[in-house]
């Protein structure tokens, strides 16, 4: 079992950055492929980015250039840093695992992984 803890949300302007982290417990966490997710009010939850073993990160297009998906498997933390934050960043952004290695269509799917935090909400005000 691990269990998934998210902090690092918060109210930011416009143009601001803001740094997610997800604290994993479990032994094996450099193992995991993790994931970044995000759910706005009336919306799906949607993809934000990955990172799987050997290094490999993948992104959404809308973060692209803005985002970046790191970890540090000693601590067993895994980082999203957002710059350039827009109104429509606005969501409850989701740490997620999963033990099985992904490729980037698996990797964009919240049936995906088996693991997932309880959220962190990031407001981005105009």
């Amino acid at each position: 079992q691990v269990q998934l803890v998210e902090s690092g949300g918060g109210l930011v302007q416009a143009g601001g950055s803001l740094r997610l982290s997800c604290a994993a417990s479990g032994r094996t966490f450099s193992r995991y492929a993790m994931g970044w997710f995000r759910q706005a009010p009336g919306k799906e939850r949607e993809f934000v980015a990955a990172s799987w073993s050997g290094g490999i990160t993948y992104y959404a297009d809308s973060g692209k250039g803005r985002f970046t998906i790191s970890r540090d498997n000693a601590k067993n933390t895994v980082y999203l840093q957002m710059k350039s934050l827009k109104p429509e960043d606005t969501a409850v952004y989701y740490c997620a695992a999963t033990p099985i290695p992904l490729d980037a269509v698996a990797a964009t799917n919240p049936d995906s992984y088996d693991y997932w935090g309880q959220g962190t909400q990031v407001t981005v005000s105009s």
